[in-house]
This record gives structure tokens, C-alpha cells and sequence, in this order.
């Protein structure tokens, strides 16, 4: 029999101001197994951790009950005060009586007596706890960062910084992102590619980083602190030791009609390309689809221009096998499909822009120099109008239910930056509402409308009619409560944002948790907003949720101090309350091993004594390093063999048969 210690939280009046705590200690004190039952206005509190250290000692506790708040927020606090008291911490149950009881209940009577049902599920618990034990592992001080955005630039820098090595994973031939094709930042109007560019050749110089552009992550195995990874380095049809950056084997391709990716396909670019002038590496890929080379066994120009002799038709794709101890997400975003949004004429009509777009048109190193044209008739507007929210905020479900959190502040910066160059052209913005949270943001906004006399109309836009000479614009102005119609020569659209279509693949691989919108789930988004639930992800920037390019870079350091945080470790203790077979009741029929979502369970010929008689038997074993103690396997073997240490199906029946008492 177990010598129990009860403990009963008041939560200031979180729970006290509810639940009846001195009733629930007279409970306690007759159940089977209690030795002391005791209440504290803050148990977490140094005070209140004390009291449980002083109990365990005073009345030689063997188990510890503490009726407070979810284990998520203090089951590591109270596991510590047990530790230190000489108590397995394992040996410590939580009853969750704040979320699960006074929060959900006004009468205080029934929430009372919700409080004492799960008080003695906890007990009949524990009475049936034994002492567990963690196991180490090593942890490999190296991290793989997937992505090459300015998320996973800085993040990589970061851990480089502290003396660790690091791998940048980019699927495109360049790293800098999304950020690489803007002009301005809001709100100091700072230049993307003065801020951008150092960040980039500082990662691609620096001695404890290794990028894999034009690459992808094909297969992820392993665990915390030793992560194995597979790397596609798919072929760029150019050898980087030779190639000097020249740029004459794009200049005299002959194949120049395929859409550039970076312009947002509103120019061509060659065959063989390096994405923009700043790009690193300075290396040439050969799009393969575009080549003449490849596409009917003629040409080679840029072979025969190449001085250097860097142009290799025979490359083919390289897997690089590579350790690493904690992996960072940094996949970002891009702009969602406009394909069910035709009212807006995005498909057939040229002047109908998205924002993105918007950003390379009034790019200096853009294709067209930075001047603002209409793509129809290549004139100067004379009005701009911009549409917010087109798939943000979205409830038909065409779009997204979120706020992109990002395009009340675009869209300002790029009606600013239309008045500052061209003050004769008429701005207007249809808005829902303005959202403008970060710090001098409202300012920023204000300073749109006030000094550079943006028009803004809170109104929504049922259709866009292209009319060749313009574009008619129908609305309902939301204020007057009318219909309205505006006549505009160029339309942007703030389009919403969503994660990039690898992500969930990626996050496949990596057994991390998605939401609904494929953004990746974050362990608490209160105490853990960087990590992943899967022990070793980590989340940086837009991957996780939308947000603007100082809350990127502030998330990037987070997730990067958490990565080195973990990589100074020479071992790592791992989570005793994995899965367990016996070996027993073990039928080999591979049912655990199909449904565990972390491949911890493999099968091996073992020999086995049944009652004195020794035979070779296939049996499941647990790999305690990969077993995230979820239970799946438990739930589903057919024979029973398979159990879950500190959840066994002893325990959870027990508690069952006290909440039916």
C-alpha cells in the first residue's frame, strides 16, 4: 500500500472561488492509501512547494496527489519539488481541477463534487504508480534549418554564432525568400534587399554554416538529438566548384520565353538562370523543361560559351546522408490560389494584380525598372485601387477563416510609395477593418491617409469588370450602407497567405503537428510558441502562423536560443512513459508497428520463456527514444501485450472504477 500525500491548490479564486478545496481535503483523508491531506492558496509557490518537499520527508511519502491546475502548465514544477524532497517524480499525479472543474462550472456544488471524483481517480492511480526511470541518448551538435527565407537565415545564424554547425535547406536555387522580392519594409520603408542581402552572404560565409540550395528533404529518421536525414540535391546541370558567377551562359541562351518565378512571371527569364542579381550562390541552374539541350539533344551554347567548363548536361540528382541533433521549420509562405476568386477578374485581365506582384513591378530591379505601367497598354495609371482581405478572414470557405495579419500594413506601404513617386495618381483602398498591432504601426497607417491622402473605404467589392480603357470596380460602402461604383485603370489584391505546399510533407516526415490551415502547431502557444510537440522541432517564422518580418526574425533567435539550448547537452534524458510489450502475449502480428506514428516499434526473432519452455518467437520491441508514450499501440493490440508505462491499462481502469464509485 501506497503512503499517499494529498495536496489541494485554492488558485487564488481560479479554483477556490468554485470548487469547495476544504471539502475536497476531508474527502481525501479517508481514501485508501492517504497519510496527509493538505491546502494551499498557490502550490506551485515556493511556499507551496515547500510544504509538499517537508510532507513527503515529515510522513515518509511514497506518493504525491497535487489537485490543481492542467499538468501542462505545473506537472514538471510538482515532478521537481517531488525530486527534491527524494521522491520519483513519477510517483507525482495531477487532478486537474481548475480547467476541468471550476472554470467549466458555475454551481459550485457540482463542481465540487466533479473535484472529488477526479481527486479519487487520482489516488486509485497512483496507488498503482511505480518509480520510472529515463534513458540518455546522445545528442548530435549539429541542426538542420529547412528553408532559406530570412526565418531560416537568421535562425541559422544564430546557432552558428554559438559554435555549432549548421545546415540550411532551400528548395530554390537561392536562399533570402519571399523577403528578396519585396522593395520597401514596413514601417520605416528601410530598402529589403540593403537589409536582406548581408544576412545572406553572411550565412553562405560563414564557417559553420552549409547551404544546400536547389534541395530537398527526402527522408527523415531518428529522434531528439539524433536526427538522420536524407538531402536531395537535385541537379543544377552546373558544377559549383567551377562555375565563376559570369553570367554569358544565361545571356546567350537561346531559350529566353519560360515565366521567371522571382518576378512573379510577369517577364522571362532563360533556360539557365540565376534567380536575381543578388543571389546565393552566384550559380546558374538549367531549368531541364526549357532547354533545348534536353528537351531535343540540340544546342549547348551555354557549354561552349562557358570558359570555365562548368555546364554539365550529365549531372544528375546527389543524396546526402547527414546527422543532426534538433531540426527547425522555417519553410514560410506563399500567396493563396486565386483560382476561386473570379469576380475580381484576377485570370483575365492584366491589370488585376496581386500584391506580390505589385512588389516586383515597383521594384528597381524589376521588369520594368521600378516604373508603375499598366501590363495591359504599358501606360502610367492614373488611379490604384487596392482590395484588402481577398481570402483572408474568408467565410464562404473559398479562402482562409484567419487573418493574414500582414496586408493592412503592405498595402499602406505600397500606397505611400505610389503617392511618393507619382502624387497625381489617386489611391484608394476597400477595406473590412484595419489592422495595425506591431509597434508604430497605427502611425504607419495613419500617415497613409493623413499626409499622402489615401483614400480609404470601408466597403467590400462584389466585382471587378475590365472595360478595356479601365476597370470598373462594384462595391457596397459598408458605412453609407450603399452600392457603389468606382472606375480605376490598375487593381491590386492583398491576397491572404498559407503555408507553402511542402510543409505538410515535411511536417509528415518529421511526425510534427499541423492545424487545420497546414501551419505547424506549436507545443503551447503561451509557454512553448517555438517548439513543435515532436521533442527536436523547433518553429520559425510564417511556417507556424502568419506574421511580418520583425516577428519572423524575433521568433528566429527564439527558436535558434531553444536549438542551442539543446545542442550544448552531451546527453538527453528521455521520457520514461513509453510503450512496453510482453514479450509473453505477443503475437508478431504487426498491428503496433502499423500504427505508430513515430516508427518506434520494429519487430525482431527473440527467444522467449513461455512457463519453462524456450522458443524463438518474432516480438515487438520499443525504440524508448522514438516512443512519444502516445498509446496508439496499446489501444490497437489485439492481444494485450502491448502497455503503457505510468498510463497502464491497470491504472486507467482504476481510475475508471473510483469515478464510478
Amino acid at each position: 500500500m501506497q503512503r499517499i500525500g494529498v495536496f489541494v491548490c485554492h488558485c487564488g479564486t481560479n479554483i477556490a472561488g468554485t470548487v469547495d478545496v476544504a471539502e475536497i481535503v476531508e474527502m481525501a483523508k479517508p481514501e485508501p492509501g492517504v497519510v496527509h491531506a493538505a491546502e494551499y492558496p498557490y502550490m506551485c509557490s515556493e511556499a507551496g512547494q515547500n510544504m509538499i518537499i517537508n510532507a513527503v520527508k515529515e510522513h515518509n511519502l511514497s506518493g504525491v496527489v497535487i489537485c490543481s491546475c492542467s499538468p501542462r502548465m505545473h506537472e514538471a514544477t510538482f515532478r521537481k519539488a517531488a525530486e527534491k524532497a527524494g521522491l520519483n517524480p513519477y510517483m507525482v499525479e495531477i487532478a486537474n481541477i481548475r480547467e476541468h472543474c471550476s472554470w467549466i462550472h458555475k454551481d459550485k456544488a457540482e463542481a465540487t463534487q466533479k473535484a472529488l471524483t477526479l481527486t479519487r481517480a487520482a489516488i486509485a492511480k497512483v496507488q498503482l504508480n511505480s518509480p520510472l526511470f529515463p534513458d540518455e541518448s546522445p545528442v548530435t551538435k549539429r541542426a538542420l534549418v529547412i528553408g532559406g527565407g530570412i526565418a531560416g537565415i537568421q535562425t541559422a545564424l544564430d546557432i552558428a554564432d554559438a559554435g555549432f554547425e549548421v545546415d540550411i535547406v532551400e528548395s530554390t536555387p537561392s536562399i533570402g525568400g519571399k523577403m528578396a522580392q519585396l522593395d520597401k519594409t514596413f514601417p520605416t520603408l528601410d530598402c529589403a534587399a540593403c537589409i536582406l542581402t548581408p544576412k545572406m552572404v553572411d550565412a553562405s560565409a560563414h564557417e559553420n554554416i552549409t547551404l544546400y540550395t536547389y534541395s530537398q528533404v527526402d527522408k527523415v529518421e531518428g529522434f531528439v538529438g539524433d536526427f538522420t536525414v536524407t538531402i536531395r540535391k537535385k541537379a543544377r546541370s552546373v558544377d559549383f566548384e567551377k562555375c565563376t558567377g559570369c553570367g554569358a551562359c544565361s545571356e546567350k541562351c537561346p531559350s529566353k520565353k519560360s515565366p521567371s518565378e522571382f518576378d512573379q512571371g510577369l517577364c522571362t527569364r532563360p533556360a539557365i538562370y540565376t534567380p536575381f542579381a543578388q543571389a546565393v550562390p552566384n550559380v546558374p541552374v538549367i531549368d531541364r523543361e526549357a532547354c533545348l539541350k534536353f528537351k531535343t539533344g540540340k544546342c549547348g551554347l551555354c557549354e561552349t560559351v562557358c570558359a570555365p567548363k562548368a555546364i554539365n548536361f550529365e549531372q544528375e540528382d546527389e543524396l546526402v546522408e547527414r546527422k543532426y541533433g534538433a531540426v527547425v521549420m522555417a519553410t514560410g509562405y506563399e500567396p493563396v490560389s486565386l483560382d476561386k476568386f473570379g469576380e475580381y477578374s484576377y485570370d483575365s485581365s492584366p491589370d488585376v494584380i496581386t500584391s506580390l506582384e505589385f512588389e516586383r513591378l515597383t521594384n528597381a530591379a524589376g521588369p520594368t525598372g521600378g516604373a508603375l505601367t499598366r501590363l495591359s497598354d504599358k501606360r502610367k495609371p492614373k488611379s490604384v485601387t487596392f482590395i484588402q482581405c481577398v481570402g483572408s478572414r474568408d467565410v464562404t470557405q473559398r479562402g482562409k477563416a484567419y487573418c493574414s495579419k500582414i496586408c493592412c500594413m503592405y498595402t499602406a506601404k505600397h500606397a505611400m510609395l505610389i503617392k511618393e513617386k507619382y502624387p497625381d495618381i489617386e489611391v484608394n483602398i476597400f477595406y473590412i477593418d484595419v489592422r495595425t498591432p506591431g509597434k508604430a504601426f497605427d502611425e504607419f497607417y495613419r500617415r497613409a491617409e493623413d499626409e499622402y491622402g489615401v483614400r480609404y473605404i470601408k466597403g467590400q467589392v462584389g466585382k471587378v469588370i475590365d472595360n478595356g480603357d479601365h476597370l470598373q470596380i462594384q462595391a457596397v460602402d459598408m458605412l453609407d450602407n450603399k452600392k457603389m461604383e468606382l472606375q480605376t485603370d490598375m487593381v491590386v489584391l492583398a491576397t491572404a497567405i498559407e503555408p507553402v505546399e511542402s510543409a505538410k510533407s515535411i511536417a509528415t516526415m518529421l511526425t510534427a503537428s499541423i492545424d487545420t490551415n497546414n501551419f505547424m502547431t506549436e507545443a503551447h502557444p503561451k509557454l512553448r510558441p517555438v517548439e513543435s510537440p515532436t521533442a527536436g522541432v523547433f518553429l520559425s517564422g510564417v511556417c507556424q502562423g502568419p506574421k511580418d518580418i520583425p516577428e519572423t526574425v524575433a521568433q528566429a533567435g527564439a527558436a535558434a536560443a531553444k536549438v542551442i539550448g539543446l545542442l550544448v547537452k552531451d546527453k538527453l534524458m528521455s521520457n520514461p512513459c513509453t510503450a512496453k510489450p510482453d514479450e509473453l502475449y505477443c503475437n508478431g502480428c504487426s498491428v503496433c508497428e502499423n500504427v505508430c506514428p513515430y516508427g518506434a516499434i520494429s519487430y525482431e526473432d527473440c527467444e522467449v520463456n513461455d512457463h519453462g519452455v524456450r522458443e524463438v518467437r518474432r516480438v515487438a520491441q520499443v525504440n524508448k527514444a522514438l516512443c512519444q508514450g502516445c498509446g496508439a499501440c496499446a489501444v490497437t493490440c489485439p492481444s494485450g501485450a502491448m502497455d503503457l508505462q505510468g498510463f497502464s491499462n491497470r491504472q486507467i481502469q482504476a481510475e475508471v472504477d473510483a469515478i464510478c464509485r
